[in-house]
């Protein structure tokens, strides 16, 4: 995806967990982040507890949402999926891309990887990499600055 583009449509999971969510209600009121993982990515599961707690800094401003997206056969087993989701705290709403449907319409070739929209749906902002939370939250940060002063 280049930036601008607004998010695509959440549609075509193989299942949701931890409840399902539309673009819509991603974006509208709050900007959202969207994060790809896949549960045999070691640097994931290495990253997820800075994504977790920058899920939960940023409850009350920013919409988050995970999409796995699987890169063995493996990866296509839910239970799995739903295990590691657990024991690494993803407690966000995770679509899960068996077909790499909304993989393809991200354009997104890496894991982890994260992409953040404002609250009209345009992408602002992607990194790929464990590292680099920083940066991440540097660019949420003014994001979340200019929809403040947009209400203001």
């Amino acid at each position: 995806m280049k930036l601008h583009q607004q998010m695509p449509e959440l549609t075509g999971a193989k299942a949701w967990f931890n409840g399902e969510v539309t673009k819509e209600q991603l974006v509208g009121e709050k900007p959202a982040l969207i994060h790809f993982w896949s549960a045999s990515c070691q640097m994931c599961k290495e990253a997820m507890p800075k994504v977790n707690e920058f899920r939960d800094k940023y409850k009350d401003h920013l919409n988050v949402a995970a999409v796995h997206i699987p890169r063995s056969e493996d990866d296509l087993d839910l239970a799995k999926i739903k295990k590691t989701a657990a024991e690494h705290g993803i407690s966000q709403p995770i679509y899960v891309d068996s077909d790499h449907s909304l993989t393809e319409a991200f354009e997104n070739e890496y894991v982890p990887a994260y992409y953040v929209f404002d609250k009209t749906g345009q992408l602002r902002h992607f990194q790929a990499g464990g590292s680099g939370m920083a940066m991440l939250e540097k660019r949420v940060s003014r994001i979340l600055s200019e929809t403040e002063q947009a209400s203001e």
